[in-house]
This record gives C-alpha cells, sequence and structure tokens, in this order.
C-alpha cells in the first residue's frame, strides 16, 4: 500500500492530468454540469454493479471514473469562480468532524446505532441543513433504496416497531389487502396495496439487519445464472424454452438450484 505522501501525489497528478485535458481535448473542454451528470448516473451504477459481484479490478477501476467525475465537477465551478477542489474536501471534511461528536467532542456513543441517531440529530441542526427528518431523502433515490431511507430515517427518531417480529402482522395485513383488491377487480387501489406491501417486507428487511436492495440484487443475479442453465441445458438437448413444458423446465432449474 503507499503511502500519505504517495496518495497525496497520485491525486495531485490526477488533478493535472485533468487541468490538462480541461484545455487540450476537444470532448473534455466542452463538458458542462449538464453533459457529464448521465455519465455519472451510469459511473456510479457501474460502480454499484462490481461492488455487488465483489470484482476487485473493476471496483478499482469504476472508483478512478467515478472520482475523476467528482474533480470534474469541482474544475467546472473553479472556472466558474464559485469553489474548487479543495473547498469540497474542506466542507467535507467540517461536516464529518461536525457530526462525529463522540471523536472530537465529548459526546458519548457506545455503538453504531447510537452513532446514527447523533447523525441525524445533528443533520436538523445544522444552519441551511435539513428542516425535517425526511428532507434529506433525495427524490431522485431508486424506490426500494429510498423506502429503505425513509424507514431508517424516522427510526433514528423513534417512529419504529418496539420488537422486530411485530411487523410480520403489518405484511400479512398488506398480504389481506392485496388480496382483497385482486377481488375487487380496482387496479388502481391494487396498485396502491402492492406498494404498500412491498414496503412493510423492506421494513422487515431492515428489522432482521438484511439491506434489501443487496438482498434483492443477489436474487436477481442467482435468478440470471440459474436460467442461463437451464436455457443452456435446453439448447444442449436441441429444444427452445417455448417448446418445453412448465415440468421439464421445473426439472432442470432444480438442477440448476443445487449448483448456486
Amino acid at each position: 500500500m503507499h503511502t500519505k505522501e504517495e496518495k497525496m501525489q497520485a491525486f495531485g497528478r490526477l488533478l493535472d492530468v485533468l487541468d490538462n485535458l480541461r484545455v487540450k481535448c476537444p470532448w473534455d473542454a466542452k463538458q458542462t454540469n449538464e453533459s457529464l451528470r448521465p455519465n455519472t448516473i451510469e459511473e456510479v451504477y457501474e460502480l454499484c454493479d462490481a461492488l455487488a459481484g465483489d470484482r476487485v479490478p473493476d471496483i478499482r477501476k469504476e472508483l478512478g471514473d467515478v472520482l475523476l467525475h467528482v474533480c470534474f465537477y469541482a474544475r467546472i465551478a473553479q472556472e466558474k469562480e464559485q469553489f474548487d477542489i479543495a473547498d469540497v474536501c474542506d466542507s467535507l471534511c467540517d461536516k464529518l468532524i461536525y457530526r462525529h461528536p463522540h471523536i472530537y467532542g465529548n459526546v458519548r456513543a457506545d455503538d453504531a446505532d447510537a452513532v446514527k441517531r447523533n447523525w441525524e440529530e445533528l443533520k436538523l441542526r445544522e444552519k441551511g441543513g435539513n428542516k425535517t427528518v425526511l428532507a434529506g431523502v433525495p427524490d431522485a433515490l431508486p424506490s426500494l433504496i429510498k423506502a429503505n431511507r425513509i424507514q431508517e430515517k424516522a427510526r433514528n427518531v423513534g417512529f419504529d416497531w418496539e420488537e422486530p417480529a411485530q411487523v410480520w402482522d403489518k405484511v400479512r395485513e398488506e398480504i389481506a389487502e392485496v388480496e382483497a383488491e385482486i377481488k375487487s377487480g380496482n387496479s388502481e387501489a391494487l396498485s396502491d396495496e402492492f406498494g404498500d406491501l412491498m414496503f412493510a417486507v423492506i421494513n422487515a428487511a431492515r428489522l432482521y439487519g438484511v439491506n434489501p436492495d443487496n438482498a434483492l440484487e443477489h436474487t436477481n443475479r442467482k435468478f440470471i445464472s440459474r436460467f442461463n442453465y437451464l436455457e443452456k441445458r435446453a439448447a444442449e438437448a436441441g429444444k427452445s424454452l417455448r417448446d418445453m413444458t412448465l415440468a421439464e423446465m421445473d426439472e432442470i432449474w432444480n438442477e440448476a438450484k443445487k449448483l448456486s
């Protein structure tokens, strides 16, 4: 691993390269916050994909791509005389120090939950900070992640189940309401009830220490792997999935389950 001085030199080299490209490269020179934004979203998703697969070489590469975008936005702001990368680093350090009084002050926090509660309370107190408990949840978050963050923030101010097991009554209640709307044929109400059911299941995952987004992504990858196996085995037998019975597909699917 590199020394602190070597890390600082590497970061300085990145800034020098970016400064050079911004001046000399026609593509880099014309980029704006608006033009970069879609690419930034893509890069973050690619990083998340690499993290989910624990692909270390890809994680290293994608972290670099995300870091480039952070520096690029700071460079654009510098050209507008708004702020520069040093301001970004300093404001981040100031925020981290302020929100960790158990490290830099005299507040006590004996576990991670206490740290999170302190963090949310401090955010509400900050000048120009969030004025309500849920104000800090970005509107643009994917719905599943947003639901989990909403629930976490509500929990930090005490709005939560006393015992995790209590959530299952709510899950069962929501399932019953979905079934009732299916029978009634009210498609608009059914959509609402499915949303309530998913919110309750996400809540259950949180209460049992499971990140629902990570859990769902793991299941997505597992399904893809097993379905690819099914498709491969069918092709080896000279068959199309469309021509196979469900029982035939289930037999191969059970083989796939034993392999993953």
